[in-house]
């Protein structure tokens, strides 16, 4: 079970230890949580209720995609541009330089090949079609941001990965070099090495763990990625906070706003943001371009699969909030300003035509107690 990673040790464990978040036995959040994110008396979903999705949880035929191939030859007119390629994963191209987060290929967000959260849209590209990147970034541990079939792959190349501190242990555990390993606490600030690009990790408020006994013994991050011209930030996951406000003091302002949309359950409002949420979070952070990731890939709650975006697109005030909503694999430059287009109902419109995948039987029987939710 080498997927579950590995757990810090050494000087990497001191570092954590002297965090302001460590209580002596795993890290935590202390920020002060928002009246009203968690809903108390709403139960969490069983794992019944998760295993067996409704028709609505996931698309009946595959989502539009595009090839972005022929486009990443060509260098962006603004030097910004964004490439969604499916949940959190995007490729970045900032001011020359090439930046990949949080890479998923794998096909569940699980340890398990066999059980865990299935991917219901494929990458709309493989990973040895990927251009060469000049560094993958890293949010946190939680299967659905660090994949350990993808991480292996990138083993064999010499990129550079910046993360997380903790999560550096899982990286050397599965044949990515030390020296090729940056981790970073909040507020911390690294320049990748031949590149002007500089990645500072800052709050979120979220959780780790791979597995049983290693909950909240990593830390977990947002991101802020920045070149010569423009800044991008990356929520990676994360429920409503006012740090939002210092990060845009500190690190803003941002060209590009990448935030998580899905997942989100009442129950778990102070760890997860939802489109909502996100919405205020985008204002926060002082607006600029939003691009909602975080959804269209796993289901990993029990909304619908396009609630998040088709509340973003209800909510948005177009005065305040310009969205971004590519295609999978559609590069585009924040710069241009697009009109938002529900290309996401093609899916919708191909149901009558096809056959529906019959809802997922249950594991096992008597399976209905609460779980240790959200999974991610």
């Amino acid at each position: 079970m080498r997927s579950f990673g590995k757990l810090a040790q050494g000087a990497r464990l001191e570092r954590l230890r002297d965090l302001p978040l460590w209580d002596g036995d795993r890290l935590r959040n202390i920020h002060p949580m928002l009246p009203g994110l968690r809903d108390p008396a709403t139960p969490r979903p069983t794992l019944r209720e998760f295993l067996c999705e409704d028709a609505e949880r996931r698309p009946s035929v595959p989502l539009p995609a595009h090839d972005p191939r022929d486009a990443w030859q060509r260098k962006p007119a603004s030097g910004l541009r964004a490439t969604w390629l499916g949940h959190s994963t995007v490729l970045l191209e900032i001011d020359g330089w090439r930046v990949l987060t949080d890479p998923v290929w794998g096909e569940r967000a699980s340890p398990f090949t066999l059980m865990g959260p299935k991917r219901f849209q494929p990458v709309p590209v493989t990973l040895r079609q990927l251009p060469e990147v000049d560094a993958v970034v890293i949010s946190h541990d939680h299967y659905d941001h660090l994949d350990y079939p993808t991480i292996r792959a990138l083993a064999k190349s010499q990129v550079p990965f910046v993360t997380s501190l903790g999560v550096g242990a899982h990286l050397e555990a599965w044949g990515i070099a030390p020296e090729r390993i940056t981790e970073l606490t909040w507020w911390e600030t690294h320049r990748v090495p031949g590149t002007g690009l500089t990645v500072t990790a800052a709050p979120s408020q979220h959780f780790s763990g791979r597995g049983l006994k290693d909950r909240n013994q990593t830390l977990w991050s947002s991101l802020v990625l920045a070149g010569e011209r423009h800044r991008v930030f990356f929520s990676g996951d994360t429920g409503l906070t006012t740090e939002y406000e210092v990060i845009r003091d500190r690190l803003g302002p941002f060209d590009l706003v990448m935030l998580e949309v899905g997942a989100f359950h009442p129950s778990w409002g102070d760890i997860h943001l939802g489109p909502e949420n996100a919405l205020q979070a985008h204002r926060m952070l002082g607006g600029g371009v939003l691009l909602p990731v975080h959804w269209g890939t796993f289901s990993l709650s029990t909304h619908a699969w396009d609630q998040p975006v088709e509340t973003l697109l209800a909510q948005a005030d177009p005065a305040h909030t310009h969205l971004l909503l590519p295609r999978l694999g559609e590069p585009v430059e924040p710069g241009e300003r697009r009109p938002a287009s529900p290309w996401w109902r093609q899916a919708h419109a191909g149901k009558a035509a096809a056959t529906g995948a019959p809802p997922a039987p249950p594991v096992g029987e008597g399976e209905d107690a609460g779980l240790p939710w959200p999974l991610d």
